[in-house]
């Protein structure tokens, strides 16, 4: 019965049948954007057809897994506004939807496997199997398992268990080529000496990922696994694995594979967990938008139209089909990433954006007293700030000058600005501004006037103003700022530049 042809795979939406997809992450240390990707990629396949979107907890590695990282998933999925059909604090008809709680189900269908001839008990020792993997390289030939348990009798299993050994489960794989469509890859075949008989239950009884995962995907009838190219090579063994399930009546059918690129980092090589960049976390620290991250992580691999970067999400789940996702890895870009990021900042309604920096103006990220913010100061520069910043923790320096008592001591800027008569300008400065009326126009004019009496442009003029109001050589309009600033404060921080610069 194993080594009858597989079954002809054929789209469930060919069919008109709504497609059942499924995001299953392990809870093991911080999300990362290439497990966001995949999230991305299922959810919007799930919605544009009209499907369901299963949501799934792969924590059956009691060493690796933790609760906390189990919570920081779910808050990670709210936080990107993926919603889920089915699965952890929505339930659903396939409950429950974390392995841990499904262990009865996996012996059960392990025991049917046995009982079925489609897997058997494999006796060989660590050392035993390296030897003979070892012999295989010399010779040549492949070194996956060579089938040494596969056809043991009777006596053979019972010598073994009388020397005390144990055994852990193996699928027996049939003898011939594989081959399966792919929805991004196209039609591939694998050569039986390439995907030899794999371990599906460990000695001790513990079932292993080869077998929990395709055993869920059928019973939760999964109709699509869409999923990173690391797990292309996992494919045949499970469409081996699913032929067995249907034919012992615990699947309906077998799922179509989409085996999305590969995310690349530094120096061509995989984006990993370990790469700084690749934590979920440091977006969020950093004030990246859901809808600007979502976005940019949509085009590694998929693109809305040739000559279109930025769109919203959703407009992706309406333009988004699997058959457009490109095979070639992808290249994360944290510049790219954060220019995405800065054109939604740009889109947002004002408001949303002064509503969306809440967090960092207040501790821990906010350098000045609770009691020194202003709303009303912050509401009048919000519009000049929403043009300047990339992320939303970008706020904080871009508008601390309003809120501290003295502006940021940056010596850089302060030695950059300040040239050989800086004093001078200043003070004349000083004088054009006192006189002036305080709207943003007419302190412009007033700097002007002050450059033009020491032979200065304007651009050269502003600088040591800015940098003695605000501390920096870069930032906000300046005159919008001084305005909203204050004469008199405005004032008092060109008169402690003079001092400044009169006691160098």
């Amino acid at each position: 019965m194993a080594n009858a042809p597989l079954p002809k795979l054929s789209n469930p939406l060919e069919r008109g049948t709504p497609p059942r997809v499924r995001f299953c992450p392990s809870p093991t240390g911080n999300p990362h954007v290439g497990l966001v990707r995949t999230a991305l990629f299922n959810w919007a396949f799930a919605r544009h057809h009209g499907g369901t979107l299963v949501f799934r907890i792969e924590d059956t590695d009691a060493a690796r897994d933790s609760e906390e990282s189990y919570n920081q998933l779910l808050d990670s999925m709210r936080w990107l506004g993926f919603d889920w059909d089915e699965g952890p604090e929505v339930g659903g008809p396939h409950a429950p939807y974390r392995q841990s709680q499904r262990m009865d189900i996996y012996k059960d269908v392990a025991e049917k496997l046995l009982a079925g001839g489609y897997a058997y008990h494999c006796y060989c020792t660590t050392e035993e199997l390296d030897a003979r993997r070892d012999a295989a390289r010399a010779a040549g030939k492949p070194s996956g398992y060579d089938g040494h348990c596969r056809e043991l009798t009777a006596e053979q299993i019972a010598a073994y268990e009388a020397e005390g050994r144990t055994s852990i489960v193996r699928f027996r794989m049939p003898d011939e080529p594989l081959t399966f469509t792919d929805l991004v890859r196209g039609e591939l075949t694998f050569q039986p000496e390439n995907v030899p008989d794999y371990g599906i239950v460990r000695a001790n009884g513990a079932p292993l990922y080869t077998l929990v995962n395709p055993v869920d995907d059928a019973l939760m009838e999964i109709t699509h696994v869409l999923r990173g190219e690391d797990l292309l090579s996992s494919t045949p063994r499970q469409l081996a694995l699913y032929k067995a399930l249907i034919e012992l009546g615990i699947a309906k059918g077998t799922p179509v594979f989409g085996h999305l690129p590969y995310v690349m980092g530094e120096g061509n090589k995989k984006l990993s967990k370990r790469d700084p960049q690749a934590s979920l976390n440091l977006y969020r620290e950093r004030g990246f938008l859901p809808e600007g991250l979502l976005n940019y992580l949509s085009l590694l691999g998929w693109s809305i139209a040739e000559d279109r970067d930025i769109f919203s999400v959703e407009e992706m789940v309406s333009a988004f089909d699997i058959s457009d996702v490109n095979a070639n890895p992808a290249r994360f870009d944290l510049k790219k990433c954060e220019h995405v990021n800065a054109e939604h900042i740009r889109k947002m309604d004002v408001k949303a954006f002064t509503e969306a920096c809440g967090p960092w103006l207040k501790a821990p990220f906010a350098p000045w007293a609770p009691e020194s913010f202003d709303a009303e100061q912050f509401a009048a520069i919000a519009p000049h700030a929403q043009t300047r910043v990339t992320v939303l923790s970008d706020i904080t320096a871009n508008v601390d000058f309003l809120f501290l008592d003295e502006p940021a001591d940056d010596e850089a800027s302060w030695a950059k600005a300040m040239k050989e008569g800086s004093d001078a300008l200043l003070a004349t400065a000083r004088a054009e501004l006192i006189a002036a009326e305080w709207n943003a126009d007419a302190l412009k004019n007033a700097v002007l006037a002050a450059g033009e009496q020491h032979g200065l442009k304007l651009g050269k003029a502003q600088a040591p103003v800015r940098v003695a109001v605000t501390g920096r050589t870069i930032g906000l309009p300046l005159f919008e700022s001084l305005e909203i600033l204050g004469r008199e404060k405005t004032i008092a921080r060109i008169d402690a530049a003079l001092a400044k610069l009169a006691a160098a």
